[in-house]
């Protein structure tokens, strides 16, 4: 069945908002695809500038029944961003005003703002806004908040969520409305704005947030332990949470993970010990604070590590985590593609997952290299192919499935961050029961009457392995 066409739509909108509305070949292309690099043309890409515009397009839409998709800067990796039905983007990468309040520890952000851009501004009034997701250097706060993305920081201060205070934006209908104040407490009606946190912009429109930030950490200091084998690590981490010590980062790389960034940098991580998994901490906070959790840390390290460097200082310390920024972009040295699927397990069962993986690897013979965040459980685990084998691709797309089934087994998440978007649609109901899915579409239906607002996502089964992946290379790729 052909895909339906708006033109009429299409044409009432461009008399309406003029050259706001992109309907040339290479505007249409860029905004096709994510991060997921799964491609589908729209017919419009509008860059509104007021309020206005967006109510215009929202109504226009609802009027004509025209699919929209609300993009940043598409560095989605489960295709959230993606127009799979055509129709209208709605681009709001230029809004990306952001304002500090010094006094108040607040910041008042467009949805277009980039995360970076947030993490310098405030810092420069010596505030901190935790959330650090891989591509915080490209990814927005509207594209943040529609995921609930976290990062490194996670474990410790929380994600996207943890810290965002009140809300800005359109119903899918059209209509302006705010949810919560700039504030630290309301508690007025219904909490619709953690609602929309998460919900892959099926919800509403996020055009503002209100960000709660917290003191810029006085010192940090930071440790890379080695271990003899993946089960060692995870047991360790365990121990060291069971001393109350909470890292500000906890960063895990598998052995595979390691061997390939040694191989790219040419060294390795530690003399003597090559290919050995590591995990890399960090501690943050006031001098004092530094120095009791340091010497408890130590100790851990004695006792439960292979061996273990202290950074001596700042440049030091820079120099540990670019073993951890290069893990990901090495992994290609084990097959041209990847599937990245970014799971939580519960830290109860760390050991559990590690002999679950090890028998992943066997069954399926291919490379999976892993790594990610044990503060908070989130790790990316990479099934590595060769685009052009077949065969391979076959045993990557059954891994997959064996993993999500797993990981919900041990009690944990099939998606800590990524969302579901398009990739994870076979898979929401192995964590889901009927009746949350059922509820959760009463909610989209109550929100989204017509349904304009990013359909075809999360709940409409989607085979990833069915469409074929540009091969476009990203600003974000393999950070």
């Amino acid at each position: 069945m052909s895909k339906p066409t708006y033109s009429s739509a299409t044409s009432l909108l461009k008399r309406r908002l003029g050259a706001r509305v992109a309907t040339a070949r290479d505007a249409l292309f860029a905004a096709s695809f994510d991060g997921s690099k799964l491609s589908f043309l729209p017919e419009a890409v509008i860059r509104p500038r007021t309020n206005a515009d967006i109510t215009t397009v929202l109504t226009l839409a609802n009027r004509h029944g025209v699919p929209v998709t609300i993009r940043g800067a598409g560095s989605s990796l489960t295709g959230s961003g993606s127009p799979v039905q055509g129709g209208w983007v709605l681009d709001l990468s230029q809004w990306n005003k952001i304002a500090v309040d010094a006094d108040a520890g607040l910041a008042q952000v467009q949805a277009g703002a980039v995360t970076w851009d947030i993490h310098k501004a405030v810092e420069a009034k010596g505030w901190f806004y935790p959330p650090d997701p891989a591509s915080k250097k490209y990814c927005t706060i509207g594209g943040n908040i529609a995921c609930n993305a976290g990062g490194m920081h996670g474990g410790k201060y929380g994600v996207t969520r943890d810290f965002v205070l009140a809300l800005k934006g359109f119903l899918p209908t059209g209509e302006y409305v705010e949810w919560g104040t700039t504030t630290k407490k309301f508690s007025s009606g219904f909490n619709l704005r953690d609602l929309w946190i998460g919900s892959e912009g099926m919800l509403g429109v996020v055009t503002e947030a209100t960000l709660k930030l917290i003191p810029l950490p006085a010192a940090r200091w930071t440790l890379l332990t080695a271990f003899e084998d993946e089960l060692a690590a995870f047991r360790a981490a365990r121990a060291l949470f069971a001393l109350r010590v909470q890292p500000a980062i906890c960063e895990f790389l598998d052995r595979y993970s390691v061997t390939c960034a040694e191989a790219k940098s040419g060294k390795p991580v530690f003399t003597g010990q090559a290919g050995r998994p590591v995990v890399l901490l960090e501690l943050a906070g006031s001098p004092n604070e530094i120095a009791d959790q340091k010497a408890v840390v130590l100790a851990w390290a004695k006792a439960n590590t292979l061996a273990f460097r202290e950074a001596r200082d700042r440049d030091e310390a820079e120099q540990l985590w670019e073993v951890r920024r290069k893990c990901s972009s090495a992994m290609f040295a084990l097959g041209d593609s990847k599937l990245n699927e970014d799971i939580v397990v519960p830290m109860r069962n760390y050991e559990k997952f590690a002999v679950f993986l090890d028998k992943l690897r066997k069954s399926s013979r291919l490379p999976i290299p892993t790594f990610g965040h044990l503060g908070d459980g989130n790790l990316h685990v990479n099934i590595m192919y060769h685009r052009e084998n077949r065969a391979e691709y076959l045993r990557a797309e059954k891994a997959v499935g064996t993993l999500m089934a797993g990981v919900v087994k041990l009690g944990g998440a099939i998606s800590g961050e990524h969302g579901i978007g398009l990739a994870k649609t076979p898979f929401l109901r192995l964590q889901h029961s009927p009746a949350q899915i059922k509820a959760m579409k009463a909610v989209k239906r109550a929100l989204d009457p017509n349904g304009i607002l990013n359909p075809g996502k999360i709940f409409t089964l989607f085979k990833v392995w069915e469409h074929p992946r540009l091969t476009v290379a990203l600003p974000w790729d393999h950070k």
